[in-house]
């Protein structure tokens, strides 16, 4: 995996802002390269998952942040159906690390979901979408 720092973020109230695009199977600031992927429902993208996504994942930027107050602005620039977004703590810490979730995200329209994140390892996708499971780690 491939380590990046958010350069998409920005300031809002008191809480950061990290802009995320969904387009047909993924998160494209997760990826290294935007592949042009083509899904009218869920289960395409299930199939090209299944073709693609280990070596999508190998690939895949891990982004990291410090503790604190985020904004999560999920964008569906072009997905034909409604998206969401899962934000959550890999493994066990799931029991004891916060989350976010949430759908209703159509084409052309964003959303926003708000977190305090602690230290950890978390994985964010869309389970709507579907996209992998990319990784965040807050340190």
């Amino acid at each position: 995996m491939i380590a990046v720092m958010l350069p998409y973020t920005a300031e809002a109230e008191s809480a950061e802002v990290v802009l995320l695009t969904q387009t047909a199977c993924q998160i494209i600031e997760a990826e290294v390269a935007e592949q042009q992927f083509t899904a009218h429902s869920p289960d395409q993208c299930r199939e090209i998952n299944k073709r693609t996504g280990e070596s999508r994942l190998r690939q895949a930027k891990t982004l990291y942040l410090k503790p604190g107050d985020y904004i999560f602005r999920v964008s569906n620039r072009d997905v034909p159906y409604e998206l969401g977004f899962w934000l959550r703590a890999a493994g066990l810490s799931r029991l004891t690390l916060p989350s976010v979730s949430g759908g209703g995200l159509h084409t052309g329209n964003s959303k926003d979901y708000k977190l305090s994140l602690r230290a950890g390892k978390y994985l964010y996708s869309c389970p709507l979408n579907p996209t992998p499971d990319y990784v965040l780690i807050v340190e």
